[in-house]
């Protein structure tokens, strides 16, 4: 049994197997670094960082993030890994002094591009009004969302405050690192939602149905009828009636209440008809006194038949 555990090679520890720390420790650290370490320790103050390094990273509060809803000891735990820039190499103490709100500012800025080119879908959380919007941070940085971007329609000045502290889904649609300018938008994500829902209702839309719908506007090319359930179709000038008109306030005006045929579907669109109502209408009549001429004659065919047979 001796004899075999001579035999077995146990790994030994040689300088080799330390060069990466050894390398890491001794390397030359230089103000504008940006150094990534592991959270040690935290204090109401500051953060300690361990950098692998022969002196130790602190990042004080006022050093860690813009954000003003920022908790020192809510947001960083031990353990945490930090990226954060170096601003000077001692900071009197033989610490390294660190700042992770400058390493976010340079960090952010290629992140939230990557958003924009990739059309990224990211939640945030509205932290206040301002005039002609609201404020909402993403990477820690500072993101104006227009009035006219916080939903699918313009939202009023005295409306804006609803929107705060709720959670909305954006895109980044302009990240200019030069000129501090972050804009966020929730309007395309809220129209691509609600043009997703309308093509998946209008798939259970038949061409030749005849249904009850509501004007809503007037235009000089025809009229856009509400036909509910979220669904509005295009009644266009040459469809509303036999006759010829200028304008489709001649026979209709806004909220009036009118039947329609469908009579197309075409990439999302519903073009609709009261013309062919009346087209419809023209159809059932003949066939109706079509049908009563079949019958007479029936009737009289059967009356000479008896009067043949000597009824």
């Amino acid at each position: 049994m001796e004899e075999e555990l001579k035999n077995v090679e146990t790994p030994m520890e040689s300088m080799e197997d330390f060069k990466d720390e050894i390398d890491r420790s001794f390397r030359k650290i230089n103000e504008g670094d940006i150094l990534e370490g592991t959270v040690i320790g935290i204090t109401d103050e500051s953060v300690m960082i361990d950098l692998r390094y022969y002196a130790q990273g602190i990042i004080k509060a006022e050093d860690l993030s813009d954000d003003p809803k920022f908790s020192l000891r809510r947001d960083i735990k031990v353990g945490d890994v930090i990226s954060a820039t170096v601003i000077a190499t001692d900071d009197g103490n033989g610490n390294i002094q660190l700042s992770k709100k400058q390493a976010n500012q340079v960090l952010a800025w290629d992140k939230l591009k990557e958003y924009m080119e990739n059309n990224t879908n990211i939640d945030v959380k509205v932290a206040e009004k301002v005039k002609g919007g609201a404020v909402a941070y993403l990477e820690g940085i500072r993101g104006f969302i227009p009035a006219s971007k916080l939903d699918l329609s313009y939202v009023e000045e005295d409306a804006i405050d609803e929107y705060v502290g709720k959670t909305l889904t954006v895109r980044v649609i302009n990240a200019d690192e030069d000129d501090d300018k972050l804009v966020l938008s929730a309007k395309e994500i809220l129209r691509e939602k609600a043009e997703a829902e309308r093509a998946d209702k209008i798939t259970n839309v038949e061409v030749g149905l005849v249904t009850e719908g509501t004007v809503e506007s007037l235009q000089k090319y025809g009229a856009f009828v509400d036909l509910g359930n979220g669904l509005s179709g295009l009644l266009h000038i040459s469809q509303i009636s036999n006759q010829r008109i200028k304008h489709p306030g001649v026979v209709l005006q806004e909220g009036q209440k009118v039947k329609v045929k469908i009579i197309a579907i075409k990439d999302g669109k519903i073009s609709l008809s009261m013309k062919a109502l009346d087209d419809i209408a023209a159809t059932e009549i003949t066939e109706e006194k079509i049908e009563f001429e079949s019958d007479g004659d029936a009737t009289t065919s059967l009356a000479d038949l008896l009067k043949k047979a000597g009824f």
